[in-house]
Order: structure tokens, then C-alpha cells, then sequence
């Protein structure tokens, strides 16, 4: 920015966050500057010389594993190995078809050192979903392991080899590959919501990524004593940070299933691995924090990081509540098409009156121009359509040139590698230099930090045999997060119900895409231009929505207890018994939640996985008596008995 245009708040403004900045270092110090000229090389390279240099430090450690920098890499190689014997001149790109945890980490690793592409899939995902990604990718080759063999083997249909890494003798010793590869060869494939009512692939090259990675590690001094969580699944650009941020620069990086162990222990886990690193969406921080006990200290956190959807203010009053004071909070903005845009440091010190923490300041080398609907700039304090000015932009969407095309355009400048890319979000930069994120002007929406494109929902609604229309509308919850709600006109004399959508959608969506709340309309309320009139569309009634099962009320007291939880929890007036918590709008992060109280109530440590076949309050309250009775004397076991009387031996579905 030239100097003269410069006012006295924004220089104010500048100096206070640089001084926050210049906080932000691990205690121990040795931070090494990521150097420009390592986007002249590749990824596995950057990533081999951390293993040169410190190859016999943790890399990467899980509950259930961890390993060095020498034995991921070792690993790594044995798998780019068996890629190269049978797949060495098939360009296509390899889908990654496994669990998260670290079998996916040297699984890309393997892929990138024999200069493929990697296209990660993630097992929990629709079986439909899964299969149009690798269709769509054009994959020649898909990697597993024995947890996802079969799983795969179905996806594959056959059509598509395998390797299975578990059939790999990786006990030996395995050189690397030292394949000479490019900084423009393409990286990786990441599927996002898309407009068009599937899935589209945004994909990257090398360089792009490794210059996101150092300006990740220059902005926030990540250095080889770092201890960094990874609580992103691997199909979703939030993942791509924490995990090269880490390996590219000597860190350890500790990867936690949320999906599987929930919130209940996440502190516990924080606290006994030393993390240094904090990095998450800001719901997962809510109810990360709703799941503690009382006034638990992190006090060996150093930084926590948000990313993907505007941070509320409150979260920085909770910040303040459970980490250290020399701990730095730092909220960027970005997409998986841009990396992180803008940036805001705060500290203990920092106050703000506005409902959320300000978007920040600008990103060296990601220029943000506010411009109108024809792509002409704007004037500063006017909001505008946000449009990204750099050299370091994803290549585009994948098997999607015109798509491409609309997002992405040659930029007004002498440098013809200089692009820009119309983000789809509102904001306004206000004289402070500082801009504030307004939302967005389309249909694309964020659920819990996922990108949700409204018209994939509705596309997905309309294959119902019996929905003639649907329309979809976010709303927001108590805690000011997103909810889906889809309105739906049935053909004439067709009726389905709450629970036959959710069965239905579940079989093609995420779990962040289907709706929590539907509502079955005679007709659709229309604009005088005959466009669905969406403002005009009724918020939900939170009340429990017509269901293929009878209402039961709750019979006992342990019953009772579960039914005021989920009662509570998903905000609706009554839950029956046998009620499925996933029909009555629930989620895996909603479940956690409930699990959390379940087991302080309780006292009783809860099987999520258990939970999950069964979701039901008759299938968790059999599931509490069966544990009280292990610890209970055969007389304390008969006095149980008599309480709850018969009707808990009656509660199975």
C-alpha cells in the first residue's frame, strides 16, 4: 500500500498487531524462517530435508501410534515404491481411501514423492458421494488398508486398482525416491460443495501450496518444538495447514479423530501431549469448551488458531478464560481456492465491540480489491463482492473449464501468472485498513466451518421421487452457528415424513449437508418474478417433526434424565424414547455433546461407537444400567432392579 494513503488508525492499527505478532513464539525459540526459494522445489523435497535434520524427532504421533521423522518417511517411501512398480507411467490421480489418523499422512507423502496426484476421500462419507468423486477425479489407482478393504472394494466396483497398504512390508529400509519433480506439478484434488448440484474438485500445485505454508510458518513462527493438533478431516482444505505446517518444518503433529472419540477427552489429551498449537473452526472450539469440567488451564498452548467461518467476539472472552496469558488467538480468512486472505491477532489485552472478530488485514502477495457486480473497484467504507489478486491462487476446478472461468480471470497487471478469483462473500475495509466480513451475496453457505453450496442440497432433494419442489434456507441457532432447513412441495396425493428424508439424504449427503428441520409446504410462497420467495419462508418450530415412530414417553428416571439432555441439546420441546437422535436433527459433534454430559451425569465412561449404531435414549439408557450393574454388588444390583422395574429390558428397537 502506498504510504500516503495510509491513515493514522490504520497505522495504529498495524503497529498494535505487529506487536501481538512479535509475541508469538514458542518459549523455547528456534524459529527458522521458511525461505522464498523453497517454492522452487517440491513438497516430499521440503519434507525430506526436515528428515535430514531431524530424523530421529517425533513427527507424528496418535493414541494408537507414532513415529519419527526417519520412519514416516521410511514408510512413505516403501509405498511410493509399490506405486511406481505397478502404476510408474499412469498420470491419473490416486484416491486415498482411508481413516483419519496417520496411514493418510504417509499415504500422501508416498503420493506426492512419485509426483502424483492425491484425491483423499473420507470412509464416513456417503457411498454415492465417494463414487462421483472418483468418477469425476478420473483416478487410476485408489490406496486403503485393511480397516476400508472392503468398503473400497465396493466403491471401486472393480474398475479402479488397489493397493492395500497393510499387504506392504515396510520393516526394511527403503531410500528415497529422488524423482526430479516440478513446483508446478499438480498436488492435490480437494471436493467442495458445488453450485451445480454435485461436488467440484478445487486443485493445486506445489508451489501454491508450499508459498500458503510459508506464510503460515513465517506469520506464526512455527518452529521443530511446536506440538500441533489436526482435527481436520483430510478431504477439506483446513487439513492442508496443520499438516504441512507441521512436517515442513520439523514439528510434531498430533492427529485426534473427533468423529470417533468425541470431546469428553480432548482436554485430558491437550493437556498430556504438551500442544503448543491450537487449530480449529470456531464451532469445534464451542463445544470443545462446553465438554470441559470447569476452569481447565492450557498452559502449555502457546497459540490458538480459527480458521473457516467468522469468529463470534465471545469466543475471545472464552480464549481469555482457559489459555495462558502470553497465548496469542489468530482468526484467518480464506477458501480452499486462496489460502488464508486476512489475518487478526488478539491477545489478553485486545477488546473489540463488534459481535465478531474483525476479518484483519491484509496477507503479503494476496491482494483483496472490494469491487461490484462488474468487477470495478469500489471505495473504501463501501461494501462489494471480494475478489483475490495473486499469483498463488488454486489452478482451478478440476474437468471444470467454464466453471473455472467464472471464478478465475487474468489479473490488470504486467504479470500474466497473476490471477483474480471473485470469492462470492460481501465486506467492507473500513479507514482502519481492517475489513469486516458481511456475509455472502450467493447461495454457498458455512455449516460448521464446511462450505455448503444451497443448490446441491435442493438438487439432492429433487431426485425424492415424491418432491416436486425444495428450496433450502441457513438459519442460525442459539449460538449464532448455521442450521439447514429445507421446504419441500410434494406431488399431489404423495406424502413422506421427517424421518424418510433424513434416511434418504444420509445415503448422498455429509452429515453437514443434510437439513436439520424440514417443513412440507402445499405451495412455495413466489416473488412477483416468480422466484421462491425465501425471505417469506417460516423459521422452524422447534418441536419433534413427524416421525415413522410412535411417540413413547420416557418410563424411568434414567430415562427421563437422557430425554431433558437431547431435549435440551437440540433445542426441541419433547423426545421420545425411541426417537433417533440423528432424525431429530442431531450431528456427530451435537452427539459428542450429549455423550459429554451423559457420562459427567453418569459417571460412566459411554461408548461413542455404541452411541452411534443406536442413537436412541431406550438403547443409551440400557447401555448406562448395563455399566452401572459391572460395578455394583449382586445386592446393590437387585435394589437397581427393583427401581427401574421391567420396562428397561423393553427398550430394544
Amino acid at each position: 500500500m502506498d504510504n500516503s494513503t495510509v491513515t493514522n488508525s490504520e497505522q495504529h492499527l498495524v503497529k498494535q498487531q505487529q506487536a501481538i505478532q512479535n509475541q508469538c513464539f514458542h518459549p523455547q525459540g528456534d524459529f527458522r524462517t521458511f525461505s522464498k526459494d523453497a517454492l522452487e522445489t517440491s513438497i516430499s523435497a521440503r519434507f525430506e530435508q526436515q528428515v535430514a535434520t531431524f530424523p530421529d524427532r517425533l513427527a507424528i504421533k496418535s493414541d494408537e501410534r507414532e513415529l519419527t521423522y526417519a520412519q514416516l518417511n521410511t514408510i512413505a517411501n516403501h509405498i511410493a515404491l509399490s506405486i511406481l512398480a505397478g502404476y510408474k507411467d499412469n498420470d491419473t490421480p490416486v484416491v486415498l481411501f482411508i481413516e483419519h489418523g496417520i496411514a493418510m499422512i504417509y499415504c500422501i507423502l508416498a503420493v506426492l514423492k512419485v509426483g502424483k496426484i492425491y484425491v483423499p476421500l473420507d470412509p464416513l462419507y456417503p457411498h454415492a458421494r465417494n463414487a462421483y468423486v472418483l468418477d469425476d477425479s478420473k483416478s487410476g489407482l485408489m490406496i486403503t488398508n485393511n480397516e476400508n478393504l472392503i468398503n473400497a472394494k465396493e466403491l471401486s466396483n472393480e474398475k479402479t486398482p488397489l493397493i492395500n497398504i497393510d499387504e506392504i512390508d515396510t520393516n526394511q529400509p527403503a531410500d528415497n525416491v529422488n524423482l526430479s519433480i516440478s513446483p508446478d506439478q499438480v498436488a492435490y484434488i480437494l471436493y467442495t460443495s458445488g453450485s451445480t448440484g454435485q461436488p467440484k474438485g478445487v486443485y493445486q500445485n506445489h508451489r501454491n501450496l508450499l508459498h500458503g505454508v510459508m506464510q503460515y510458518t513465517n506469520t506464526l513462527h512455527i518452529c521443530p518444538h511446536d506440538r500441533m493438533t489436526l482435527l481436520y478431516s483430510f478431504n477439506v482444505n483446513g487439513s492442508l495447514l496443520p499438516t504441512f505446517g507441521a512436517l515442513l518444518n520439523g514439528a510434531s503433529l498430533f492427529p485426534y479423530d473427533l468423529k470417533a472419540k468425541g470431546f469428553s477427552h480432548l482436554a485430558e489429551w491437550l493437556a498430556r501431549e504438551a500442544i503448543t498449537f491450537y487449530h480449529s473452526v470456531p464451532t469445534v472450539f464451542r463445544f470443545f469448551i462446553d465438554a470441559l469440567k470447569g476452569d481447565e488451564q492450557f498452559s502449555s498452548v502457546r497459540l490458538v488458531r480459527f480458521g473457516g467461518e467468522r469468529v463470534p467476539t465471545r469466543n475471545l472472552s472464552i480464549f481469555k478464560k482457559h489459555f495462558p496469558p502470553h497465548c496469542i488467538l489468530y482468526t484467518g480468512m480464506g477458501s480452499t481456492e486462496t489460502s488464508t486472505i486476512r489475518h487478526f491477532f488478539s491477545n489478553r489485552d485486545t477488546k473489540i465491540s463488534e459481535s465478531v472478530i474483525p476479518t484483519g488485514l491484509a496477507i503479503d502477495e494476496r491482494e483483496i480489491i472490494l469491487v461490484n457486480d462488474q468487477w470495478e473497484k469500489i471505495e473504501t467504507g463501501e461494501i462489494g463482492l471480494i475478489a483475490v489478486r495473486s499469483r498463488y491462487l488454486a489452478l482451478g476446478y478440476w474437468q471444470k473449464p467454464e466453471e473455472t472461468k467464472k471464478a478465475f480471470r487474468p489479473a490488470d497487471t504486467n504479470d500474466d501468472q497473476v490471477r483474480l478469483y471473485l470469492t462470492g462473500d460481501l465486506g467492507r475495509i473500513q479507514s482502519d485498513g481492517c475489513m469486516i466480513h458481511m456475509g455472502r451475496k450467493d447461495a454457498q453457505v458455512k455449516v460448521r466451518g464446511h462450505r455448503v453450496e444451497i443448490s446441491e442440497v435442493e438438487a439432492t432433494l429433487l431426485k425424492h421421487s415424491s418432491i416436486k419442489e425444495a428450496a433450502v434456507v441457513a438459519w442460525p441457532d442459539a449460538h449464532g452457528d448455521n442450521y439447514l432447513a429445507a421446504y419441500t412441495v410434494p406431488y399431489s396425493g404423495d406424502k413422506t415424513t421427517h424421518s424418510e428424508m433424513c434416511r434418504f439424504l444420509a445415503d448422498k449427503l455429509p452429515g453437514y449437508m443434510i437439513p436439520v428441520a424440514f417443513k412440507f409446504l402445499e405451495t412455495m410462497p413466489l416473488t412477483p418474478n416468480s422466484k421462491v420467495d425465501r425471505r417469506a419462508l417460516p423459521e422452524p418450530e422447534m418441536i419433534r417433526p413427524e416421525m415413522d415412530v410412535e411417540f413413547v414417553a420416557p418410563r424411568t428416571p434414567i430415562e427421563e434424565i437422557l430425554a431433558d439432555i437431547w431435549s435440551e441439546v437440540l433445542g426441541i420441546d419433547q423426545v421420545g424414547i425411541h426417537d433417533n437422535f440423528f432424525v431429530l436433527g442431531g450431528y456427530s459433534l451435537v452427539a459428542t455433546q450429549v455423550l459429554t454430559r451423559v457420562i459427567r451425569t453418569f459417571n460412566l465412561e459411554i461408548s461413542q461407537r455404541k452411541f452411534f449404531e443406536a442413537p436412541t435414549i431406550a438403547n443409551l439408557a440400557d447401555a448406562i444400567i448395563s455399566k452401572q450393574l459391572e460395578q455394583l454388588s449382586s445386592q446393590e444390583i437387585e435394589q437397581l432392579l427393583a427401581e427401574v422395574g421391567d420396562s428397561s429390558t423393553e427398550t430394544k428397537i
